[in-house]
Formats: C-alpha cells, sequence, structure tokens
C-alpha cells in the first residue's frame, strides 16, 4: 500500500508539504501515529520530503513527530490500566516496564521497525506507568532509525517517480 501511494502522491501535495519544510515532516508523522489501530500511510509522504529537502532534518523532524503522536495510545493506557488483560505476553512486558533500562529498550525494540504492533506496546507502557519522558525518549530514538530506513529508502527508489 506504501508504495502505491509512493508512486501516486500527486507532486503538489510534496511540493505544498516541502514548502511547509520539516514542520510538515513533522506534523504529517504526528496525525498518522496518533491514530490508535487505523494506519494511515504517511511513509511516500516523507519518502518524498526527503527527496527535496535536508534528508537528516526529515528523519529528525518525523520521529519527533512520531514519537509525540504516539503518546496518545500512551495516554489512553495510563486512564485505561485495569483494562488490561492478563496473558503471557502482557505479563512479560509487564515485568520488563518495571525496570527503566529495560523499559526503554523493549519500547526502542518495538519502536524501531515498521510496524503496527507499536501501538500496543504504547497502551502497554501506558498502562503499566513507564514515566512518559522515558517511553518519549525510547520512541523517539526508535523512530529515528525508522524514519532513516523511510528517507533513504526514499533517496533510493526515486526513480520510479514520472
Amino acid at each position: 500500500m506504501n508504495v502505491i501511494a509512493y508512486i501516486m502522491l500527486p507532486n503538489d501535495v510534496v511540493a505544498h508539504l516541502g514548502r511547509l519544510g520539516y514542520l510538515g515532516a513533522f506534523v504529517v508523522a504526528a496525525i498518522a501515529n496518533a491514530t490508535v489501530f487505523i494506519p494511515i500511510p504517511y511513509y511516500p509522504v516523507i519518502a518524498r520530503l526527503a527527496q527535496v529537502l535536508n534528508v537528516w532534518g526529515i528523519i529528525l523532524a518525523a520521529a519527533a513527530g512520531s514519537a509525540l503522536g504516539e503518546t496518545v495510545a500512551y495516554l489512553v493506557g495510563r486512564t485505561s490500566r485495569s483494562a488490561v488483560q492478563q496473558t503471557r505476553i502482557n505479563n512479560w512486558i509487564q515485568r520488563q516496564m518495571r525496570h527503566p533500562w529495560r523499559a526503554g529498550v523493549v519500547l526502542f525494540a518495538f519502536s524501531a521497525p515498521p510496524n503496527p504492533a507499536f501501538d500496543v506496546a504504547g497502551l502497554l507502557a501506558g498502562a503499566f506507568g513507564v514515566p512518559l519522558w522515558l517511553f518519549l525518549v525510547s520512541v523517539f530514538l526508535g523512530r529515528i532509525v525508522r524514519m532513516s530506513l523511510v528517507a533513504f529508502a526514499g533517496l533510493a527508489f526515486d526513480w520510479l517517480l514520472p
């Protein structure tokens, strides 16, 4: 789906977001990640913006927006602690979240690869009381890895565009 969106993304949308600069990457990533369980294909936008702006600026702006957007899932988890089911995986995650360095590693590991499962990790981090600063730092660092993959893929596959 992301490849099709990448190819079909109108150049005027990219130009408009390019005029917004790094703020455009930040806002797109924040909005896309603020939706819980509903995937919004924002990778093509990040990939295309990396072609017209400084790639490292795009990576940092998108990672920051993405981490901020994920706080929605974290806050939902924070307010609904009693709704977490007792399963083996949830119990394992809860044990890891009790130790700050382990929580950071688990959150980083879940947030770095492109996967939709991170919403669950964000909900559980909030429900299990991981400090917000630790959540944000871990997710931001993981999202630097993810956005690097997306941005450099955009640079590598610019030949797909007309």
